[in-house]
């Protein structure tokens, strides 16, 4: 009686469909991959129809019951398997104003019609970058799962064809200090902590968006003091290379 809702923003529908595997609700960030170049805020919601929700009525009260601000509409018997979805454009949409800019849908469509091309050359550079890590002297670990040695790798074959986005993370040697030098040493690398973008990017969450914590909750959180977060764009993956290699022996020094 519990819909399966996924979140498809980091693999996006060229990397996988979730409702081909089950899924009832796929939910984007339409501001990350789908957009590409970080200029829209935007999300989606998809409903793959396909769940009961009559069934569970005593569950899902806001779809079985009279809405009394709708003329008393029960969304499962007006809308049938398309009742969350009816709903979701009406009493929230209405409540909270989410409705998308019509510029902003323009440079979402833009970036829509790119979106397979720009996702082939985000995992070709991601795996490239992945495996020049895990075979770094400087680098303690590498977590990608498009690596064999990854506790993830046979559900990224089985699931996305070995292919599993762009974002990867990875340990420099030396902790703390030598993470924040690697990081402040990049010069392609953008160091901001969003994701999704054709710019490759990276965050040292330590010291960033986990800042506020202290190590034992940084590492509760699975941040630790040498993790770096990569999300790698499509710039030359030579280009890539040469910018992490100079980062990582500054963080040595």
């Amino acid at each position: 009686g519990v819909p399966l809702i996924v979140d498809n923003t980091v693999a996006t529908p060229v990397l996988i469909k979730p409702i081909d595997y089950g899924a009832d609700i796929v939910v984007h960030s339409l501001t990350k991959y789908m957009g590409g170049h970080g200029t829209s805020l935007g999300g989606v919601i998809v409903d793959g129809g396909t769940f009961p929700w009559a069934d569970h009525a005593d569950r899902y009260p806001m779809l079985t019951r009279p809405e009394p601000a709708y003329h008393g509409v029960v969304y499962t018997e007006a809308f049938g398997p398309a009742a969350f979805i009816a709903r979701a454009r009406t009493v929230p949409l209405r409540n909270t104003g989410s409705a998308i800019s019509p510029f902003n849908a323009f440079l979402i469509l833009q970036g829509l019609e790119t979106l397979p091309l720009r996702m082939e050359r985000h995992v070709d550079n991601a795996l490239a970058v992945a495996r020049y890590l895990d075979d770094h002297p400087a680098v303690a670990w590498v977590q990608y799962a498009g690596l064999p040695d990854s506790p993830y790798y046979e559900l990224a074959k089985k699931y996305t064809n070995g292919r599993p986005s762009a974002l990867l993370s990875f340990g420099v040697k030396g902790g703390y200090e030598a993470g924040v030098r690697f990081y402040d040493a990049l010069k392609l690398f953008k160091r901001l902590v969003n994701i999704g973008d054709v710019r490759s990017l990276a965050a040292h969450p330590a010291s960033t968006t986990h800042r506020q914590l202290n190590e034992e909750e940084q590492r509760a959180a699975g941040v630790t003091p040498d993790m770096i977060r990569l999300c790698i764009g499509i710039e030359h993956i030579d280009d890539l290379i040469a910018d992490l290699e100079q980062a990582l022996a500054a963080s040595q020094a």
